[in-house]
């Protein structure tokens, strides 16, 4: 043997953590009252009466005789005498009954060992076959501690382990999580063949181990193996749910370069990673050159396709394609309606929204959670909040966590925010563990009845046992006090936020900007706005905007002209209320002509929202103005103290 084990101990025990045989006490105890006197004077009858009859074995007849045996050890010597008949191999159903009796014989005998001699006691003769055969039941009932003890045995009983027996360990190791033992074994193997390659390549890619599968990748293209369309599709899909969708490419060049067919999947899930990172026009050519292969898109490559090109803005692109794929007979399934649902109602077209809902029927289509989450979703952005119940009525689906979430999200939009409080304590009543979305809801649901003191206390109690430390729950429970009036704490809690250095993302640092405004502290407001981007969270439009409403109400034109320029620079536009909001303050300002004059390259560049009112607008403040700077005849904008959008609720 190339490499005799001496861990064997802290394999066992990282295996024994998995699965222990105390686990198995689960199972019912069949044991047969008949003890081993009378087994041994029994030995191999069934096999012998099946000789003797010249029966053809079949999987049937196996099943039926092993249900049968008088003794879970006579099974196991029958299905050990089955396996050396010429012709024959076991099923998998009959391997899954082997786990259920090699279970209890493993509780009753407590080692391999005493199993193998039990089994000498019935007359059954130890061959390396019998560890070989106890290896594969070992592995297939996922009892990883009692693989290394029959491998160990099996040195023990001077036999060598095969490559069938190595890969076995070596798979064992990867799930247990000893990476290192497992790619030792494939190292030290002397004869890997293609399933060692495959095993190995299988748990890296579920590892993402993106090194080591290139490394045996190599490897296993020397030796004049092959990927199999399995192991293809994970390799593929590794590299893409990583990013490196150059090197996906580079080894679907070389799968088509030695001649390997390309299945559909491997082609969807390329098309699917570029659309993902929004490399659409690749995506485009990757499925023309899938068509020029030969290989039909699915509905699967389609919808990868069609939701890429909504969430673009181009819905007319995807709808093409979608008439296409049904010209070519094959209609959309229930992911891909429920994908175009949500796409609809994101991009404000809820009445197409609802058509693909009323499709249902017509496509022989049953709605699933995800249909009436997207539903609830469109119901919330078009504010129709009576349309729920007609349009869920009658629908039989069963409400998991996600549907109870979207359920305490609609309430409290709705106006209902106690249904969303009671929604959340029928969920922990009926066993739901609550993940984020489910603190939100509660925490919305609080707040909205005025119960502040509660929703603090439920916050505190999230963060301080890392329940959920997703930015929305900082963000609601910053939003929810500003909005109730109480900005001291609000500000007492996101500045405790960022010294505990929760995460905290540019949503979180715009309301708690906000909440300084309000509170009339804007220097504070300033100093964060300064540390977000500090610490590399960049600010986006509605920090902008918010930043403009806040020095707008305070008439600070330098700091106005600052955040102007800063828009300019990062190319962002600038909102209707915000672009009114400075040009008044410019029609009260006497002196600053500077803060004038990007105003006007604002409205001559691409990020005023509408050009033809920014020109009117332009056309209308260069007449009123003077050398001195007053403004005159000027078309008026009245707007109140409390005129400011709420940017939460446009983040919501």
């Amino acid at each position: 043997m190339i490499w005799r084990w001496r861990s064997w101990v802290s394999l066992h025990a990282a295996s024994c953590r998995i699965i222990t045989i105390p686990s198995f006490a689960s199972i019912p105890s069949l044991l047969s009252p008949i003890g081993c006197h009378l087994e041994k004077r029994q030995k191999f009858s069934t096999s012998k009466i099946l000789e003797s009859s010249g029966t053809v074995l079949t999987p049937q007849i196996v099943q039926s005789t092993l249900r049968n045996c008088p003794s879970d050890l006579i099974a196991l010597s029958f299905f050990f005498w089955c396996a050396r008949q010429p012709e024959y191999f076991h099923d998998r159903d009959a391997f899954d009954h082997m786990v259920i009796v090699v279970a209890r014989l493993a509780q009753q005998l407590r080692t391999v060992k005493k199993v193998v001699n039990q089994l000498e006691g019935v007359g059954c003769v130890t061959k390396p076959q019998t560890f070989l055969l106890l290896l594969r039941i070992f592995w297939h009932g996922e009892m990883f501690n009692l693989v290394f003890e029959a491998f160990e045995e099996m040195f023990n009983y001077g036999y060598t382990a095969n490559t069938f027996a190595r890969n076995v360990i070596m798979d064992v190791s990867f799930k247990i999580g000893r990476v290192d033992v497992a790619l030792r074994m494939l190292k030290e193997t002397h004869d890997p063949n293609f399933l060692t390659y495959s095993t190995a390549i299988c748990n890296l890619c579920k590892l993402n181990d993106l090194m080591n599968i290139k490394d045996v990748l190599q490897k296993m293209l020397r030796k004049g193996y092959y990927l199999n369309a399995r192991t293809f599709s994970m390799v593929v899909n590794c590299f893409c749910k990583l990013g490196r969708l150059d090197e996906a490419l580079q080894l679907l060049g070389l799968m088509i370069s030695l001649g390997i067919p390309t299945s559909v999947s491997v082609w969807s899930i390329l098309i699917d990673g570029f659309c993902k990172s929004g490399k659409l026009v690749m995506a485009g050519y990757l499925l023309e050159k899938m068509v020029e292969t030969g290989c039909s898109p699915n509905v699967v490559t389609c919808t990868s396709l069609i939701k890429a090109y909504m969430e673009s803005q181009m819905p007319g692109r995807a709808l093409r394609i979608l008439g296409i794929m049904e010209s070519k007979g094959c209609p959309p399934d229930l992911v891909l309606c429920n994908v175009l649902i949500d796409c609809f109602s994101k991009i404000g077209r809820y009445d197409d929204a609802l058509d693909v809902f009323f499709s249902f029927p017509k496509r022989n289509l049953m709605p699933d959670s995800y249909t009436l989450c997207s539903i609830m979703s469109l119901i919330r952005m078009s504010r129709q909040f009576d349309l729920l119940p007609i349009l869920i009525s009658g629908l039989a689906i069963e409400a998991d966590l996600v549907v109870c979430n979207s359920l305490m999200s609609y309430f409290c939009r709705a106006g209902y925010p106690s249904g969303a409080v009671e929604l959340y304590n029928d969920m922990i009543d009926r066993g739901f563990i609550p993940d984020g979305y489910s603190y939100a809801g509660l925490l919305n649901g609080l707040c909205g009845l005025g119960r502040i003191g509660e929703a603090v206390n439920v916050y505190c109690g999230v963060v301080r046992n890392h329940f959920c430390l997703d930015p929305h729950i900082h963000t609601i429970i910053i939003d929810r006090l500003i909005s109730s009036g109480k900005f001291h704490l609000a500000i007492v809690l996101f500045r405790k936020a960022i010294a505990e250095k929760y995460p905290l993302d540019v949503v979180s640092y715009t309301v708690a900007i906000r909440g300084f405004f309000r509170g009339g502290r804007s220097g504070e407001a300033c100093s964060l706005y300064s540390q977000m981007k500090d610490v590399g969270v960049a600010p986006n439009a509605y920090t902008f905007n918010v930043m403009l409403y806040g020095f707008c109400r305070e008439s600070d034109i330098k700091m106005v002209r600052h955040i102007l320029q800063e828009m300019i620079d990062a190319g962002i536009q600038l909102e209707y209320n915000a672009f009114y909001m400075v040009k008044n303050l410019l029609r009260k300002s006497w002196y600053s002509h500077s803060a004038f004059n990007l105003f006007i390259e604002m409205c001559n560049s691409e990020l005023v929202p509408d050009k033809a009112l920014g020109a009117l607008l332009l056309k209308g403040l260069t007449r009123g103005v003077n050398v001195s700077g007053n403004w005159v005849d000027i078309i008026e904008y009245t707007s109140g103290s409390d005129d400011i959008s709420d940017v939460a609720a446009s983040l919501g």
